[in-house]
């Protein structure tokens, strides 16, 4: 319980010097494709789309990778969606662009982000190349 405690503390000084606090994380990859999907989409009778009743890998025409950036105060998410791998630098490029398209419009002032992550994957605790692009982005 002590580092939940220990967060929140964190997170409420943040807020109260309207510093952001972003939680962020890659989301569910999805194959880009004419693939079946839950759902219904309305055609005229006799005009069905044609789809793959497969999803395998060598039909798709690549894969979508989503990182996803929250901000907690502000309750807005951002997400940026690359198409080649889930890699270190693409995480915090994903953050650098939240910062660029939402987070300096409203905390144009702000001297730190409280940035909340997992331990794992591309923003992982132990990855060299999460710690040596975040650092690039804090200069």
């Amino acid at each position: 319980d002590e580092q939940f405690v220990y967060i929140n503390k964190t997170v409420t000084g943040f807020q109260k010097k309207n510093f952001p606090v972003l939680s962020v994380d890659c989301k569910k990859k999805e194959k880009i494709g004419a693939f079946k999907n839950q759902g219904q989409s309305w055609r005229p009778k006799g005009e069905p789309i044609e789809v793959n009743v497969y999803d395998f890998p060598n039909l798709s025409e690549g894969t979508a990778i989503p990182y996803g950036a929250y901000d907690v105060s502000k309750n807005e998410g951002f997400v940026n969606v690359g198409v080649d791998h889930e890699t270190s630098e693409f995480a915090v490029e994903s953050i650098r662009r939240w910062w660029k398209y939402c987070g300096s419009v409203h905390y144009g002032n702000a001297k730190k982000i409280l940035i909340c992550a997992d331990g794992g994957g591309s923003n992982g605790k132990s990855r060299k190349g999460w710690k040596y692009n975040l650092q690039q982005f804090a200069n």
